[in-house]
């Protein structure tokens, strides 16, 4: 085992992606890992590259949420979103630039350039990380074998096997090490106002050819359900709800608290909610204030999604379901008669003050 020349290679990049002239939220959380992970780095530098045409006024947008460096990539070519253009331009910065660690967040678009990228660059991608952190590799030195056990490597772990278990991958032999991130598994930092960034504008040149997908028109979906992920206060749902209908006693909880209703990948796959509500490895990772579960057994898929809630309140009529391991407070029970009792409470404390 020999260990990697990699000196050449320095430096936290983030992909900061932008739709229609704005930085999506995964972004700024990326920037926020970058820099946990840059100050256990040789190198403290975060550098963000931003692709887009006409996308320079975002620059102090990242600054603020922690780009030390914004490398912009500015070209008509890349107004829409299309997989070759952009992935030439983000592996053309990281054969210019050679950063040591890239991140990339694990959106429609993530999830589509982020291997694309990697494949051109011949290295790995882990996908759907959620801890990020420096460490040793073999994480246990190998008796015999101590002095080639690698340091301050990028320790990607991620859920396996359908989320039964957790693997933690590194990329020892190739640079960069690449991970793509699922929005709302890190945190981001508190924007520093009048923050500025160093600003490079790099341009590798972009030539149409039988790889670039011609955009004839783009149809937006207008939806009036708001993103689990902004919600302060999710009352949840789980097969236990018994029907679709019986969501409304679950909608009334969640009216009385000013939340929202979600669910978890049951309910969706019955049809009973949209998938724009599911909670878990496979819908959307929230962040709430107070996570009430109703009837949700407490899978890891879904755990994985929401055990970063403040405050957890499980309602399980299953004494051994798994969601009161990881809930703050329990109550075993129907919850066809808890949550309206628990509503109607709220709503009579509101009414006295």
């Amino acid at each position: 085992m020999n260990t990697p020349n990699t000196e050449a290679y320095k430096g936290v990049f983030v992909f900061a992606q932008q739709v229609d002239n704005q930085v999506s939220g995964i972004a700024y959380e990326l920037l926020g890992k970058a820099k946990e992970l840059a100050a256990d780095l040789d190198t403290k530098e975060v550098t963000a590259v931003l692709i887009g045409s006409d996308v320079k006024n975002l620059v102090d947008d990242l600054a603020a949420y922690g780009a030390d460096k914004v490398i912009v990539v500015d070209d008509p070519e890349l107004k829409e979103y299309r997989t070759e253009p952009y992935a030439h331009a983000l592996a053309s910065v990281i054969n210019e630039y050679k950063p040591e660690i890239v991140l990339v967040g694990a959106t429609a678009i993530g999830r589509d350039l982020g291997p694309t990228v990697s494949a051109r660059v011949a290295t790995g991608l882990t996908a759907d990380c959620t801890v990020l952190e420096i460490g040793d590799f073999p994480l246990v030195p190998i008796p015999g074998k101590e002095s080639e056990q690698l340091h301050k490597q990028l320790l990607m772990t991620r859920p396996a096997f359908g989320g039964n278990t957790i693997a933690t991958i590194a990329c020892p032999y190739n640079r960069p090490q690449m991970a793509t991130v699922r929005p709302g598994v890190m945190q981001k930092i508190d924007p520093v106002a009048g923050a500025k960034a160093e600003v490079i504008e790099y341009n590798p040149g972009f030539t149409p050819n039988n790889k670039y997908t011609t955009i004839k028109e783009v149809v937006k979906a207008v939806s009036d359900i708001k993103d689990i992920m902004d919600a302060k206060v999710l009352v949840s749902g789980g097969r236990g709800v018994g029907s679709a209908e019986n969501f409304k006693i679950l909608e009334d909880l969640a009216e009385a608290l000013g939340g929202q209703v979600s669910c978890s990948r049951a309910v969706v796959d019955s049809g009973w909610k949209p998938k724009d509500l599911q909670v878990g490895q496979t819908g959307k990772t929230v962040r709430p204030q107070l996570y009430i579960a109703c009837g949700i057994s407490g899978a890891i898929q879904h755990v994985a999604g929401m055990e970063e809630s403040d405050i957890i309140v499980a309602i399980n009529k299953d004494e051994d379901a798994p969601i009161f391991d990881v809930a703050d407070y329990g109550v075993v029970g129907d919850l066809n008669k808890i949550v309206p009792q628990l509503t109607a409470a709220i709503k009579a404390e509101k009414a006295k003050k």
